[in-house]
């Protein structure tokens, strides 16, 4: 009995510590993120992103604590730190298990939402605001590197900045180019950018998918641990 508690804990504790490790990790590249304006330039993330980034600061902070509780409640053997470590990573895995129910029920008023985002940032295409500047040469240059012209109407997404001065390169491409089209006596890519980013959506869901499951498998795993440990104690 004594040497399966020792195994069990020592199991624990490992477990516990990789996952304390992987909420450090993420914690500080959040941190260094948000407040590094050279990494913030390196990887080109603007103020809209913050929100993200924000969330993964509380989620490594959120594992962080459960992996300390694990680690303490198995190396002191404390039911109470163990039981915590239960409570809060079964509230994690209820939300998980929520979010994609949610995300399978609400799919289509997703698809809406997207579909208005991109609807307003055409209209930012279409503007010539100094702000509407700004976003249309991030914009310019999303395009030359995925080789699309517009949001939903390819090249008419630009309006009349199509034939303005700043609007002489957009969506410029080479001659003779599968990808290519004419469009007011201009070459220029066919393919909507709207199109490039919900395949590239489509394409990455199955990859969230295998994340949120083996996050899934980690958790029960965990659970396991945390209750089996919790009982054995108990029966000390």
């Amino acid at each position: 009995m004594a040497g399966v508690s020792s195994c069990m804990k020592y199991s624990m504790f490992i477990f516990n510590f990789l996952f304390w490790v992987c909420g450090s990790i993420i914690l500080g590249v959040s941190i260094w993120i948000r407040v590094s304006k050279d990494a913030q330039q390196e990887l080109e993330i603007d103020s809209s992103l913050f929100a993200g980034v924000d969330l993964l600061i509380a989620v490594g902070s959120i594992i962080m604590v459960l992996g300390f509780l694990g680690c303490c409640g198995a190396v002191k053997e404390s039911r109470c730190m163990l039981l915590l470590f239960f409570i809060g990573l079964l509230l994690i895995l209820i939300l998980q298990i929520t979010g994609g129910i949610l995300g399978a029920v609400y799919r289509s008023q997703i698809e809406t939402s997207l579909n208005k985002t991109l609807v307003e940032s055409v209209n930012s295409l279409q503007s010539s605001t100094e702000e509407s500047k700004k976003f249309q040469e991030k914009f310019q240059k999303f395009e030359r590197m995925n080789q699309c012209c517009g949001l939903l109407n390819g090249p008419a997404d630009w309006g009349k900045n199509f034939n303005s001065p700043f609007g002489s390169k957009v969506c410029a491409c080479e001659l003779k180019s599968p990808s290519c089209t004419i469009f007011q006596g201009r070459y220029v890519y066919k393919t909507p950018c709207g199109e490039v980013i919900i395949e590239y959506l489509e394409d990455h869901l199955l990859i969230i998918m295998g994340i949120a499951f083996g996050l899934a498998v980690i958790e029960i795993l965990g659970l396991g641990f945390s209750m089996s440990l919790y009982c054995q104690i108990q029966r000390k």
